[in-house]
């Protein structure tokens, strides 16, 4: 097969543009504002302001498209995600604690508001995971030098059925974060390596417990 019969996911491509994983990464830092202080082993401001500051410096850096080659920019990229991530599991971890000790809980709205909050980052930050490891990450992707991707996406099986310059980005991602999120399983898209299974069993234990716990809770409180 010749490059220009390869479907895009397999030929050297573009690199996709940053807009979409830096709304997302926006959308995260924004749902840790209204968290009240209690969710929280720092002061609410610290990690969404240092995560902040260096999403700017990467959109200084490079504002249009994802680097194919850039170190920096990956380690920088990785970094934000781990804080972003490190932010969500502490408040996850908070919100457990106070609902199993009974110190939280005695408002419904702002319990269900509070779990809603944690488990829609969630989601943002697998997605992420994902985007950021599926055959090296977004760079190598566009470089076209991984042959077996680690998720299967349906375009990828069924080529006949997608336009030929398809391509995953950061919404396929989400995508699939949010349906493992909600079903607790994978719906259309495979897991094919062992990390992807791991990381995808993670997010669906995470996401029950945060379920089960706050629904449980606030049934109880409007009861």
């Amino acid at each position: 097969m010749t490059q220009a019969e390869m479907p895009a996911w397999r030929r050297e491509t573009e690199t996709e543009q940053r807009w979409a994983v830096a709304g997302a990464i926006l959308v995260a830092l924004g749902l840790q504002l209204p968290l009240p202080q209690t969710m929280t082993f720092l002061p609410i401001w610290v990690l969404p302001s240092l995560t902040l500051a260096l999403m700017v410096a990467l959109i200084v850096a490079n504002p249009r498209r994802i680097s194919k080659h850039s170190v920096v920019e990956r380690r920088i990229g990785l970094t934000v995600g781990f804080l972003v991530s490190a932010a969500n599991a502490l408040n996850g971890v908070q919100l457990i604690r106070h609902i199993l000790d009974g110190t939280i809980g005695d408002n419904a709205v702002e319990l269900l508001a509070t779990g809603a909050d944690i488990y829609v980052t969630n989601v943002i930050v697998f997605a992420l995971w994902y985007w950021e490891f599926d055959r090296g990450g977004p760079g190598m992707r566009a470089r076209g030098v991984r042959q077996y991707p680690d998720f299967l996406f349906p375009q990828m099986s069924s080529p006949d059925m997608a336009p030929k310059d398809w391509e995953p980005w950061y919404v396929d991602y989400l995508y699939l974060s949010f349906t493992n999120a909600t079903a607790f399983s994978p719906t259309d898209v495979l897991p094919m390596r062992p990390w992807a299974k791991l990381a995808m069993m993670a997010q669906s234990m995470v996401s029950l417990v945060i379920v089960v716990l706050v629904v449980a809770r606030a049934v109880n409180v409007l009861h």
